[in-house]
Parts: structure tokens; sequence; C-alpha cells
């Protein structure tokens, strides 16, 4: 009877404590404290020792050697001016780092937990590891991350200030604590975007973070500046003294003893550099070479491995982007006529060895992209924007998305036919076998490209422009020109790639957003003003689970679709990479090739220096 009794007056308290719970408005929520975070979704590593992809066994040593593309003559990334050389993540660390098998979740590094309220958005403290020391002893504060932010938020490039724009401000609250307050609750996942910046010195801030020079900032991070020579390569030399060897997600990661990048002016040079092991991993970006040009001598005789790495994440969108800024491009007719002129099933088979797929959405190959026709929750959400939308944007938008097809025989007959039928109904005509906007100016476009890599692909396409009446011409100019002119965006047509995460948020405003379209050096390329679009960007942004990011993610993309604002080009699910037989992986990450923890096999290293003479 005792016992009953007892049960019954837990039960009751319990039903009491459970009414009082109920009653207490949720903004009074208490703040929470943890060591990782997850944008709409479980951090699943929290208690691991390591991340599931490291061996925190790997041996350290050795160089990974990579290629880059152009020149440079800067060492900071974070200023509007300069070309930066690559590989510069290398010097910094971040408050926070993201999982390669999660899509949007972050670990400790600089800092070792952070306090929000899930109920109010509006505000993080992220608290620092008191361990974490700078390259020269000393120690990383609340004062280097707030001097870091004011700087980035003032004088870095106008993208990544669009892509921080809710910050209002960054307080100290003591030497390890800082807190990143926000314009306002709306915005979830600005709580770990804040953690995923490097973080330089303040006195180096305050002095060099806006000098085009080679010598970096001062960081934290795992490797230093090694030896730079000037426009041909650059090394970064691993840290013995690097303060977050043994932090978690830093397991078995940073095994390089060096790591380099070797410049090339343009990716024939540089797979020839790659052949006679002047550097020694690879990513094979270019078909023909993948299919056939891994015959050479090394290959044969087994000191250098093909492998081909699958990713979860979005397929790049690769697209000849047309730049809305222009008068020519504005009426959307246009745009599905250059659209039609790319043959891309002849390219395939002529020059791609049927190796690539035709991109038919901004999150290809995902469980982001959109599919069929839209289904009931798409068109709730579709439903109040269609109004706004040009009759053909709002068919698109509603439509089982296609891209549209050729025979593959190289003359694309019926598709120019119908682009020649479009330009008619805009207004263009023909006069002396010329094509004249209805302006009576000359139909004239400029394609502007660096590097040789893309004029191969580009000149089929400026061919059949010209069918159409085009005057159509291939401008080919040097890095540092093509940065400057695409920056103010001086163009007609480039060629323009579209990374994405599986956990798209704030960064597609910089993309796609009206506000970007008119800000030089954002990323909204193409100059897209769409209040739909806008419309649409805001809800993923506020998201509240990842159901509504996935939707919310499968509407922007009929949007941009069905607005033909590019000509899709091509890409395919996996990363190949061919390496010279020496590295070694453990478990694949299944968002990335996770190169960062990869190692060296240092009795192979030997076999291969040995067949190459060294």
């Amino acid at each position: 009877m005792m016992i009953k009794k007892a049960t019954v007056q837990t039960a009751l308290l319990s039903s009491i404590i459970g009414a009082v719970i109920c009653w207490i408005p949720s903004s009074i929520a208490v703040p929470v404290t943890t060591q990782a975070l997850g944008h709409n979704s479980t951090a699943e590593y929290i208690d691991a020792p390591f991340m599931p992809y490291a061996n925190p066994d790997a041996p350290t040593g050795g160089t990974l050697s990579l290629d880059a593309r152009g020149t440079f003559n800067s060492a900071n990334k974070w200023m509007t001016t300069g070309v930066a050389m690559v590989g510069t993540d290398y010097l910094y660390d971040t408050l926070m780092t993201g999982s390669l098998n999660e899509a949007f979740t972050m670990y400790p590094q600089l800092a070792t937990k952070v306090t929000y309220d899930p109920d109010d958005a509006s505000w993080i403290v992220y608290h620092l590891n008191s361990k974490a020391h700078f390259w020269d002893g000393s120690p990383v504060t609340s004062t280097d991350v707030k001097a870091t932010y004011d700087a980035i938020l003032t004088k870095g490039p106008m993208y990544i200030r669009s892509y921080l724009s809710d910050i209002k401000e960054v307080q100290i609250i003591d030497e390890h604590q800082v807190k990143f307050v926000f314009n306002n609750a709306d915005n979830k996942e600005i709580l770990l975007t804040v953690g995923q910046f490097p973080i330089f010195k303040k006195s180096s801030v305050d002095t060099d973070f806006e000098s085009i020079s080679l010598t970096p900032l001062i960081g934290s991070g795992p490797y230093k500046l090694g030896r730079v020579d000037a426009g041909r390569s650059v090394s970064y030399v691993r840290d013995p003294n690097y303060w977050g060897r043994d932090i978690m997600v830093n397991r078995g990661r940073y095994n390089f003893d060096r790591i380099k990048f070797v410049y090339y002016q343009s990716d024939e040079i540089a797979f020839e550099g790659f052949k006679s092991g002047q550097y020694r991993f690879r990513p094979e970006n270019k078909a023909s070479n993948w299919a056939t040009g891994y015959n050479f001598p090394a290959v044969k005789a087994g000191v250098i491995k093909k492998e081909s790495i699958t990713s979860q994440n979005p397929v790049p969108m690769q697209g000849l982007i047309m730049n809305l800024r222009r008068p020519l491009f504005q009426d959307i007719r246009v745009r599905q006529a250059l659209s039609l002129a790319y043959d891309f099933e002849w390219m395939n088979k002529t020059l791609f060895h049927n190796q690539y797929e035709r991109l038919q959405s901004f999150y290809h190959g995902s469980e982001l992209a959109a599919t069929g026709a839209p289904s009931d929750l798409e068109k709730q959400v579709l439903a109040p924007l269609l109004d706004a939308l040009d009759p053909i944007h709002r068919r698109g938008a509603l439509e089982d998305w296609q891209v549209e097809t050729s025979d593959g025989k190289g003359f694309n007959r019926q598709a120019l036919l119908k682009a020649r039928q479009l330009l008619l109904n805009a207004g263009f005509y023909y006069d002396d076998m010329k094509l004249y906007q209805p302006n009576g100016m000359p139909a004239q476009i400029e394609i502007l490209m660096t590097g040789e890599t893309m004029g191969r692909v580009l000149l089929p396409y400026i061919r059949n422009l010209e069918r159409l009446g085009f005057d159509a011409t291939l401008r080919q100019v040097d890095g540092p020109q093509y940065f400057e002119r695409t920056r103010s965006y001086d163009y007609d047509m480039t060629v323009d790639v579209f990374a994405q995460s599986l956990s798209p948020g704030a960064e597609q405003a910089a993309f796609w957003g009206s506000a970007a379209a008119d800000e030089p050096g954002n990323h909204n390329t193409i100059g897209i003003k769409n209040a739909a679009i806008d419309s649409v960007v805001e809800s993923l942004i506020a998201a509240k689970s990842r159901d509504e990011i996935i939707l919310y993610t499968q509407v922007l993309d009929r949007l941009l679709r069905a607005g033909h604002y590019l000509v899709p080009l091509y890409g395919k699910s996996e990363t190949n990479v061919a390496y010279w037989d020496q590295y070694r992986h453990a478990t694949l990450p299944t968002n990335a090739v996770g190169i960062d923890y990869w190692w060296v096999d240092g009795e192979n290293e030997q076999r291969v220096n040995k067949y190459l003479g060294q």
C-alpha cells in the first residue's frame, strides 16, 4: 500500500508540474549550452572520439602537391582587391568546423561550446578554447574574434558582407566569451554561419588587412606559409606546435608535412606537369583525359591510381550565364532561344566520351532538386507568387521540367528553328541575313572567358548562335583582367559555376537576390531581380525544419530553371581523381573528397620518388 500511495502522489506531482510547464510561455525558454550545432538536424558525432572518415592513427609526413590556375599577388583572400594565392585556409582556424557527412552540422575548433536560446535566434555566445594560440604563441581571445568580424563586415568582399548582413554587433563578454547579436531572430542558420570564418590576430587585422602582400595575416591554423615562388607555386608547412592537433574534428586530419600548389596557365600544361610528377594529386575535370589520357608509362607501371568518388552533394551548376544588366537579355524568349542553341548531346558524344550528364537542376543529383510536376506543397508556396511572373516563367514553374534534347547529330535543326521563332516573337528581325534587335541595333554577343579549357565547348555554341544570325564572338583574357571584369559585371555572357551544399540558406540571397545584383563583387553574376525568387529565398533562410529546407529549395529550383537565366552545361555526380600511388585514405565522407584526412604512405612515396628519379 505504501508503494501504491507513493506512486499516486508521484503521478499527481508530475501532473501539476506538467501543467505548470505547459503554461510557461516559450519566449522564456532557458538558453542551452552545447558542444555542437546542427541546422534543423541533430549532431550525430557529438560524443565521437573522431570523425568517422578519419584515421586517428594515420602517419604524418610527406607532401601533398596539387595544381592551380593563373597567378596570384596576395596572401589575403578576404579583401576586395588583389588575386589571392590558393590554400590560405590552411593558415587559420575557425570557431567551428563542419561535418563532411552531415548537411549542416558544426563541431568545435577554436570554440569549445556555444550558448544560445532555441526559441530566440537573435544571439549566440561562442566560448573560446583557452588553449588556443596564434603562431607567435599569443592566445586567441574574444578581442581577436571581434576585430576579425568587424574587418570582414566593413572591408571584406561584398558577397561575404551580404552573407553576414544579419550580424548587428559582436560583443566581448570576457577574454574567452564572444557574443554575436543579430538584427532579428528570423535566420537560425546564422547561428552556425558565424562559426565558419577564419580568425586573425587583432594586431594583424589592424595593420595589414587591406594590404596586397604575400605576407599573410597572423593565424592559429595547422600550417604556416612556407616557400612562395611568386606566380608559380606556394607551399604551406605543418606547424609542429599547432595547438589544436588533438581536438576531436582534427584527430587524423592535417597529416601532410607540406602542402604545395603548383600554378599553370592552362589545363593542358598542368596535365603534362602531373604526368612528370611536378604535382601528384589531380582532380580530373576533363572527360577526354579520364577516358583516354591515362595511358602513359606511369599508369602502366602502376604508380598512378584513378578513383571515382561519389558524393551526396548537389552537382555544381555550371552554366553559360546571361547578364541581365544588358538590355539584350531582358526578354525571357531571347534567353530561351539562347538555351536552345546549345547542343549538349552532340558535345557529350564527340567531345566528352558520353561521360557527362546534362544538368537538369540547380541542385542536380540531390534530394533538393525539383523533379516531376510540383507537389501540392510546392503549389501552395508558388500560388501567391505566380501573378508576378512573366507568363512563360509562370508556365515553366508549374511544368515537369526537362531540358530540351537533340538527336546528337550536330545539326540541332529543330531546336534552332524553335529558337529562331522565339526571337521573331520577341521582335527581332532579319535584314540581309543578319539579326537585329527590336531597337534596330545588331544582335551582338561577346562571351568572356579565361584560360583555354572552355574554348572547345564554347566555339560550337558560337557557331550555332551565328546560324541564328547573332554576331557572336569569344573574348579570351588573362586571369587578372577576367577577375576585374567579372567583379564589375562587364560581360554579355560568361561561364559561372554555382556550387551548393545540402543545406542552402543565406548564400542563396548572394546568388539570386535582387539586392546582390547591384553590389559589385557579389555572386549574383546573372543580375537576377525577381520578387518571387526573393520571397522564396527569405522563406528558405527562415526554414524551421529539414522538410522546409527541401520544400523551399525545390520551389527555388523551379523558379530559377523556368527563368532561363543561364544555359545549363554539364556535370557528373562523381569526382574523378588521379594520384601518384603514395596517398591513402580511410572510409571517405559522403559529401566530399575529404583530402585533409588523407595521408602519405612513406614506403610508397619512396617507390614513387625512385620511379621519378628523385
